[in-house]
């Protein structure tokens, strides 16, 4: 625990006073007070500077969210558009074109993975903000470069790039969590997902007013890439440095600096919280690196997290797949009359546009548990749930009819993102300051071997049912290894690690002498 005391009680009688046990012994200096990183994030509490930083981040996930949500319609409508069934040199072969429709897909996975080993170093190693205004500047430019694709090979480079882009989500995710009081932190950090299924809510609608009304697949990407470059936009202005970042490299004043901007812009007097005087305790450097995951401090949470974002990439990603694969009805001609008929594939869009509304409950449903029943035992129930609605919805697809279709496909989605919003958070929690962007890139990077795999297996041949075993088997995997990671609530931020002897330890957020003492007024700056 820590000791809190202001000036006037400096000479309080240590008899009168509650014993506390503390962490260090105290520091008292007539003109310095210090303070820790987690009690100035504290300080400045939520509000409008979280919510503009909130806003900034949470556009970037929507852009991220609507890249590789339309790759479900644009893949599809190009397989016809672009003959891939009626290839006059290799002869018409089925099996190539859903290699080909698959190939976009994975691809862009393959370029998230390796966006993830970059931007996720970079973030630890150059600052958040930097590696945010770079990713979502990739994200943009290639995001609209895709209406300008005219072949299979200039696509799938394209979209591998948008994935590169892609690849640097977790950073603006670690900016708003490093921003974040403890006590808030759960469910606040739950907000941004709003973002990510507002997203996913705006491809169907989109895909119908510019594929089916308009019969352009070009403005259906324009129009998707346009939130990308207002993430940029707004990054610019709402995004400041990581100052838990800062006070790692030993940048104490800017830090406070932008600590005291974040005070006042929530309304509160800056001099008051960080009077003249208080610094901010450095804390101890330790090097960040991908081997720095694999010692006996993370080995055990970093293994546990591969396995579960495996499983997670490939749940979420495949059960939107599935969906879309179910919905996509019969082909039909459309054009204009006397021209020559445009093939293109066919949706039912108002069952998907109803089965990706589920995601804005399933993200109210995550914030009602996070902080009441716990990160894990909610991961854990989410994916178990999620595996046995998914496999009862491909096992009995063609026996069901179309409303009991639409109710498993949007409780299906409702369960997928519950646990894949926990998870975040909690891998976000998990990891300390010096190695979040790098642990955090890492299980992204890893997450994408599930992405890359989903594909493949639905746009095949495969039978639904056997779609159905294999997705439920994953999902039984990912509760199991969610049961295994230690619980982060209440915890403070990055205080959890493996032992030696593989055994996992955590530290509970630190209570203040005021929060135990009433009658002694609380203080800005702590005398550590």
């Amino acid at each position: 625990m820590m000791m809190i005391l202001s000036q006037s009680q400096k000479k309080t009688k240590p008899e009168d006073m509650m014993e506390i046990i503390t962490d260090s012994p105290p520091h008292i200096s007539n003109d310095v007070y210090e303070i820790t990183i987690d009690n100035a994030i504290d300080n400045i509490s939520i509000g409008k500077f979280q919510h503009l930083l909130l806003f900034a981040t949470g556009t970037c996930f929507m852009a991220d969210s609507m890249e590789i949500m339309l790759l479900s319609f644009l893949t599809l409508v190009l397989k016809e558009e672009w003959k891939w069934d009626e290839d006059s040199e290799n002869g018409s072969t089925t099996a190539s074109a859903d290699r080909k429709l698959a190939s976009i897909t994975a691809f862009m996975f393959v370029g998230a993975m390796v966006g993830t080993m970059v931007f996720g170093p970079l973030g630890d190693k150059i600052g958040r903000r930097p590696v945010l205004f770079c990713a979502a500047s990739v994200i943009s430019f290639f995001g609209f470069m895709t209406a300008l694709c005219s072949g299979f090979w200039s696509l799938l480079f394209v979209r591998f790039m948008v994935g590169f882009g892609i690849g640097g989500l977790t950073v603006p995710f670690d900016i708003l969590v490093e921003f974040i009081p403890t006590a808030s932190r759960g469910k606040y950090m739950l907000l941004i997902e709003y973002y990510w299924t507002l997203g996913s809510m705006m491809v169907p609608v989109i895909a119908y007013f510019t594929i089916e009304v308009c019969h352009s697949w070009q403005w259906f990407v324009v129009v998707c890439a346009i939130p990308s470059f207002l993430s940029l936009v707004t990054g610019v202005y709402f995004v400041p440095e990581s100052p838990r970042w800062l006070v790692l490299k030993g940048r104490n004043e800017e830090a406070l600096t932008i600590l005291r901007e974040a005070a006042t812009v929530n309304g509160q007097d800056s001099n008051e919280l960080f009077p003249p005087g208080c610094v901010i305790i450095s804390e101890k450097v330790e090097e960040s690196n991908w081997t720095e995951l694999f010692q006996p401090r993370w080995r055990k949470i970093t293994l546990l997290l591969f396995v579960l974002w495996s499983g997670f990439a490939m749940c979420y990603y495949g059960a939107i797949m599935i969906i879309t694969r179910i919905f996509e009805g019969e082909q039909h001609q459309v054009g204009k009359s006397g021209d020559e008929n445009l093939q293109s594939s066919s949706f039912d869009y108002s069952a998907i546009f109803i089965s990706s509304t589920a995601e804005a409950m399933g993200t109210a449903m995550a914030i009602c548990l996070v902080d009441r029943i716990g990160r894990i035992p909610t991961i854990a129930g989410s994916y178990f749930a999620g595996g046995i609605v998914l496999f009862l919805l491909c096992f009995f697809v063609d026996q069901l009819g179309r409303a009991v279709t639409v109710t498993l496909s949007f409780m299906s989605r409702i369960f997928e993102m519950i646990a894949s919003c926990i998870v975040w958070i909690s891998t976000a929690e998990l990891f300390t300051t010096e190695i979040r962007s790098t642990g955090h890139s890492a299980t992204n990077a890893v997450a994408r071997i599930g992405g890359f795999i989903s594909p493949y297996l639905i746009s095949g041949n495969a039978s639904f049912q056997f779609i159905g075993s294999v997705f439920f088997a994953v999902h039984v995997g990912a509760a199991f290894c969610a049961l295994q990671l230690p619980e982060t609530k209440g915890v403070e931020l990055g205080s959890t690690s493996s032992r030696g002897d593989g055994k996992l330890t955590m530290r509970r957020h630190s209570v203040s002498f005021s929060q135990l003492e009433s009658s002694v007024p609380p203080t800005s700056c702590e005398m550590i």
